[in-house]
C-alpha cells in the first residue's frame, strides 16, 4: 500500500466503529453527511455521495476501509477494475465489527490490514485467499525489507505448494547480513514442514524459494526473493543526462553482481534537489530520493575511498556519491560498490549491515537514514473550485489529504471542512499573497509537502504565476532562496468561477470567450481598457473577475459602456456569486441592465458576445453562445 488507508462509514453505527478504529490505527475518516454525532473525533471528511466517493477515493489508490455491505463497495468499484497490481485494497466490515473481509487486494496488503482490525473490532478476519489459509503466508507479499523479483510467478507457485508441491528455501548473504537471513526464516516459518525438501532430497525438489542480492533470473518453479537494504548515493553535474546515469547505475549494478532490487532508497547532496538524471534514477528504480546538506556529507569524508578537494571546493563536501550512500547507511556501513564515474554523473552503493526489523522503516529504509536524508520538498498549487467537494478533483483532494501543511488565504481554507480538520495551516489575509507564496516556497525547501490552496482554479487569477514567478528570480533580485529554487511544484487543476458560472446558466462560453480582471491594484487602467476594447472589437464572451471592491467601483461602468458600443444593448449578461455555496446567487440580466449595485467583489460578471442568445424555459433563463451549427441545423430542417 502506498496511499494511507480511509475508513468510510454511513450510519451511526459505522460513525461509533470508525471513531474507535480510528483512535486505534490513526486512519482517516470519511463519512456520510448527516450520519454521525458531534463528538471529540470528528470526520476528517464528510460526502454526499456514497458511491462518487468511493469511485473517487479508489481511483486515487486510496486503500479503502467500508463499514457497510460487500455489495455496496463491490458496485462502486467494479467499473474501475482493471489491474491487480496496481489497485487499493478495498475492505468490508460488518457495522458491529463481527467481520472484517479483504474483498480486493488481499495479497497487496488487504488480508494484513483486516487481520489487524480484526483484532481492534474483536471480530474475525474473513481472508478467503488459499495461500495465507494453508501455507500461513502470502508469498507475494513479503514483509520488509525483503522484495519479490518476480511477483506474477507467485500465485502459481502457491497452488502447486497448495495442492502438496515439495520445496525448498535457500539464502546466500553475506554473514554481515546474519540478521536479516533470520529475519526471512522467521517470516517463513508457519509454511508446511510436510512439503520442505533438504539437500539430500535436491532432485525431488518442485520450487525454490530463495534469498540473495544475486541479479539471477527467476523462473515459475524459483521465487527469488532479495533484501531490499543498500543505499545508492549518486552525484551529477548539471544537465547529467538521464540515459547516462541510469546506464552507469546498470554497469554499477551488473558489475558486482547485484540486483536493482537490493536498493532501498537513492541519496545525493540537497544541491541536485532539482537534477533529472538524479530523480529519474529513484523513479525508475520506484524507491524513495532523499537529499543531504554538504556540511553532513563533509562528516562522511574520512571514511571516503576517493575525496576530492576540487569537489569540496565547489560545493563544500569532500564527495557526494560516496559521502550519500555512507550517510544513508548509517555509521557501521559496508561499501559493497565503491564509486564509479562517468563523464557527468557518480555513483556508489553501501549496505547496512546487522539489521534488526526495529530498524526498518515501512518504506523498507534504515531508519537512521530515513531520519538523517529529506525528501525533495514540493509546492502543490490546488485549486479547489468554487468550494463545494462535489466539484473538486480527485487530485485536489489527494493533494490536500498529502499536505503537511495548508497554506492560503483562510476563507479558502475554510470551504474544505472536516478535510482540512486536523491539518496544520498557516492562514493569510487579502494583500499577503507574495507573503504566503514565499512561505509555501521555504517550508517546501525544508522537505514538507506543501498545499496552496486557491479557490478556483491556481493558475487563472491566483497564486500559481505568482510561485512561478518567485522562482524565475534570484534571490538578489527578490525572489526565493536557492533551496526553495529546487522544490518540486505541481498543479491540481480547478474548476474556475467562469465555468461554474456558465454552467448555472447554460452554455455562455460556448463560442470564444476571454477573461478580464478589471482590478487595477497591479495592473494599470489603462492597459485594463486596452483589453476590454480589444476583446469587445473581437466580440468575445468576456468573464469579468474582481468586478468591484469596496472602493473601486467605476472599472465596470466604464467597461459596460465601451461594450455597448459593439454589442446590442438586449446582450445578455450572467451576474454569479458564491456559486456551489449555499448563497449562491445567478442572475440574467441584458447588458443595457447591468447595473454596479448588483455587483460586489464576489461577483463574476459574464458578458455574452453579439452573438449570445437568452430564451426563456419552464424552469427559468437559459443563455449560451451558438457556435455555428444554425446553418447544419437549417440545412437539415430543410431535407426533412
Amino acid at each position: 500500500m502506498t496511499s494511507a488507508p480511509i475508513i468510510i462509514s454511513l450510519t451511526r453505527h459505522g460513525a461509533d466503529l470508525a471513531r474507535k478504529l480510528v483512535a486505534a490505527h490513526h486512519l482517516n475518516w470519511h463519512a456520510k453527511s448527516d450520519s454521525f454525532d458531534t463528538d471529540p473525533i470528528m470526520p476528517h471528511h464528510v460526502f454526499e455521495n456514497t458511491v462518487t466517493h468511493i469511485q473517487d477515493s479508489f481511483a486515487v489508490k486510496m486503500p479503502i476501509i467500508g463499514i457497510c455491505s460487500a455489495g455496496i463497495l463491490i458496485r462502486a468499484v467494479a467499473n474501475q477494475l482493471n489491474d491487480k497490481w496496481v489497485e487499493p485494497p478495498v475492505i468490508a466490515i460488518a457495522d458491529d465489527g463481527s467481520s472484517v473481509i479483504p474483498l480486493l487486494g488481499g495479497h497487496h496488503g488487504g488480508n494484513a490490514l483486516a487481520r489487524l482490525l480484526a483484532v481492534t473490532t474483536g471480530g474475525m478476519a474473513a481472508i478467503s485467499t488459499a495461500g495465507d489459509i494453508r501455507l500461513g503466508v502470502s508469498l507475494d507479499q513479503p514483509p520488509q525489507p525483503f522484495i519479490l523479483a518476480n511477483p506474477k510467478a507467485a500465485a502459481s507457485v502457491m497452488a502447486r505448494l497448495n495442492d502438496g508441491a515439495s520445496f525448498r528455501v535457500a539464502s546466500d548473504l553475506p554473514d554481515y547480513l546474519s540478521g536479516v537471513v533470520d529475519m526471512w526464516h522467521r517470516w517463513l516459518e508457519p509454511m508446511p514442514a510436510t512439503g520442505a525438501a533438504d539437500a539430500a532430497d535436491a532432485a525431488d525438489i518442485s520450487i525454490m524459494l530463495s534469498l540473495h542480492p544475486d541479479p539471477d533470473p527467476a523462473s515459475p518453479d524459483h521465487l527469488v526473493y532479495h533484501p531490499r537494504l543498500a543505499s545508492l548515493g549518486v552525484g551529477a553535474s548539471r544537465g547529467c543526462p538521464v540515459a547516462e546515469m541510469q546506464m552507469l547505475v546498470a554497469s554499477l549494478m551488473a558489475d558486482h553482481d547485484l540486483s536493482p532490487h537490493i536498493i532501498a532508497g537513492v541519496y545525493s547532496v540537497d544541491l541536485k534537489a532539482d537534477e533529472p538524471a538524479v530523480l529519474k534514477m529513484a523513479d525508475q528504480l520506484s524507491v524513495p530520493m532523499r537529499f543531504y546538506s554538504a556540511k553532513l556529507l563533509d562528516q562522511e569524508t574520512p571514511r571516503v575511498a576517493e575525496p576530492s578537494q576540487v569537489v569540496f571546493d565547489e560545493i563544500g563536501t569532500h564527495s557526494v556519491a560516496e559521502a550519500s550512500a555512507l550517510a544513508a547507511a548509517g555509521t557501521s556501513a559496508v561499501m559493497i560498490a565503491g564509486k564509479r564515474k562517468t563523464a557527468h554523473a557518480t555513483a556508489a552503493l553501501a549496505i547496512t549491515p546487522d539489521i534488526t526489523p526495529d530498524m526498518i522503516t515501512s518504506s523498507g529504509q534504515n531508519s537512521t537514514s530515513h531520519k538523517l536524508g529529506r525528501e525533495r520538498g514540493r509546492v502543490m498549487l490546488v485549486g479547489i473550485g468554487p468550494g463545494q467537494s462535489a466539484w473538486r478533483t480527485p487530485e485536489a483532494t489527494q493533494m490536500i489529504r498529502m499536505a503537511d501543511e495548508l497554506v492560503g488565504y483562510h476563507l479558502y481554507i475554510d470551504l474544505l471542512g472536516h478535510i482540512a480538520a486536523d491539518k496544520p495551516r498557516a492562514d493569510y489575509a487579502l494583500g499577503q499573497e507574495e507573503d504566503r507564496c514565499r512561505y509555501a516556497l521555504e517550508e517546501a525547501a525544508k522537505g514538507r509537502n506543501i498545499a496552496m490552496i486557491c479557490s478556483g482554479d491556481a493558475g487563472i487569477y491566483a497564486m500559481g504565476a505568482l510561485v512561478f514567478e518567485l522562482l524565475d528570480r534570484d534571490i538578489s533580485d527578490g525572489g526565493v532562496s536557492d533551496a526553495a529554487r529546487r522544490v518540486e511544484v505541481c498543479s491540481a487543476p480547478g474548476v474556475s468561477a467562469l465555468q461554474a458560472a456558465a454552467a448555472r446558466s447554460g452554455a455562455l462560453l460556448g463560442h470564444d470567450f476571454c477573461t478580464i480582471s478589471l482590478s487595477d491594484l497591479l495592473t494599470p487602467w489603462e492597459h485594463i481598457e486596452q483589453r476590454i476594447h480589444g476583446a469587445a472589437e473581437g466580440d468575445f464572451v468576456i468573464a469579468f473577475y474582481n468586478p468591484v471592491s469596496r472602493r473601486r467601483r467605476l472599472g465596470l461602468a466604464k467597461a459596460k459602456a465601451i461594450l455597448l458600443r459593439h454589442r446590442p444593448a438586449s446582450t445578455p449578461v450572467v451576474l454569479a456569486s458564491n456559486l456551489g455555496r449555499p448563497d449562491e446567487q445567478v442572475h440574467v440580466r441584458t447588458l443595457a441592465e447591468l447595473s454596479v449595485d448588483e455587483v460586489d467583489m464576489l461577483t463574476v460578471v459574464m458578458v455574452g458576445s453579439s452573438a449570445s442568445r437568452c430564451f426563456e424555459r419552464g424552469t427559468g433563463q437559459a443563455v449560451y453562445t451558438p457556435r455555428g451549427y444554425a446553418k447544419r441545423i437549417d440545412e437539415h430542417k430543410k431535407d426533412h
